[in-house]
């Protein structure tokens, strides 16, 4: 099993009186993850699936009492594929004397799971290894089923991951009264990853209305399959106020949804490809080392443009991305002008280590 990061974090959270909660996309590790700690707990166990249909009939409508005696004697209580449950919330907090399914805030430690990263690989089989499948992964991402086999199964997994695998859950909610928009959806976001999306626009050329839309996308980002980078504006005069950009959290599905796995050498899409696995890669550092900032990206209305910005403790940090840095990067002189002492950084294929997390 290839080590993750996030598993002393994890194991950090037990035994402290409140839940563990371990939220993902769909097929990252994430019930392989907690198995291996929870084998290492030296603790009776109770593992419960939402994706058994009789344990799920078994917990419809259950009331605490029932509850506890189904748990007995076990210390740890782990519930896999919770959102299927109904009474998620209230098997989740485990509090046998409250009466009421009040949420769990306040009452859990939440750890983000991704697709693996650049760092876990190159802990896992070097720096050098890893490096030279750099472009491979811009390709294929790195889901850890998909690192494990040669492209044309790489493939197969990520066009069944992206033809509703990873959305299933998705597909059965009410709200998605249109799979095939969903797809359309995902299409058109695959094709503007790198550029800032608007609502209207997708819409009319998806055919459909800009609240759903928006319904949609807000209900793939909750589902772990695109992110939001919202746009920078302090009020500055010619800045854009209310934009946005969205991205996949993995490579490989988004070139899925696309079905376009050729090399880089043939693609025009290189660069998009490029930023994506940059943001990915920097989610999955900053939510494993704790790094809390505010995350976006900056454009004027006369097409001055930064990739990304990160506030950290009120002082900037903007980003621009390079596949192929021919020359020193020049940042817009009015963001610099309108945001003093902040510091500016081009990231390429040669100094990206830093950025993603390696010493």
């Amino acid at each position: 099993m290839i080590p993750r990061t996030q598993t002393g974090n994890i194991r950090q959270g037990f035994g402290k009186g409140k839940a563990v909660v371990v939220i993902g996309p769909c097929q990252v590790g994430k019930t392989t993850l907690v198995r291996q700690i929870t084998q290492t707990l030296d603790r009776k166990t109770l593992w419960l699936t939402g994706d058994d249909p009789e344990t799920r009939s078994l917990f419809d409508n259950i009331g605490l009492a029932r509850l506890q005696t189904l748990i007995g004697q076990n210390e740890v209580v782990v519930v896999d594929e919770a959102q299927r449950f109904t009474n998620a919330g209230l098997m989740l907090k485990l509090d046998l004397a409250a009466q009421t399914k009040e949420s769990l805030t306040g009452r859990k430690f939440e750890y983000p799971l991704y697709p693996l990263s650049f760092v876990e690989m190159t802990n896992h089989h070097g720096y050098l290894a890893e490096h030279a499948l750099l472009e491979h992964r811009m390709l294929y991402g790195y889901y850890p089923e998909v690192v494990q086999n040669d492209p044309p199964r790489a493939q197969k997994i990520l066009n069944d991951l992206s033809d509703g695998l990873m959305y299933k859950d998705l597909l059965s909610l009410d709200q998605i009264k249109k799979p095939s928009l969903l797809v359309k959806l995902l299409q058109a976001l695959a094709l503007q990853v790198g550029s800032e999306v608007s609502y209207p626009e997708i819409a009319q050329l998806i055919g459909a209305d800009p609240l759903t839309v928006e319904k949609y996308t807000d209900l793939l980002e909750q589902s772990f399959v695109v992110f939001r980078l919202p746009s920078l504006s302090r009020n500055a005069r010619n800045e854009i106020k209310k934009g946005r950009k969205i991205y996949f959290y993995d490579n490989g599905i988004r070139n899925a949804i696309l079905k376009n796995f050729s090399p880089l050498a043939l693609r025009a899409d290189t660069g998009a490809l490029w930023e994506n696995f940059l943001l990915a890669e920097r989610m999955k550092r900053n939510a494993y080392t704790d790094y809390f900032c505010n995350t976006y990206f900056w454009r004027t209305t006369s097409q001055q443009e930064i990739d990304y910005v990160e506030d950290t403790g009120g002082r900037l940090y903007a980003f621009e991305f390079k596949w192929q840095a021919k020359k020193p990067a020049r940042f817009p002189a009015a963001f610099l002008e309108n945001y003093p002492g902040s510091q500016a950084t081009m990231i390429t294929k040669e100094n990206f280590d830093a950025f993603i997390g390696l010493p």
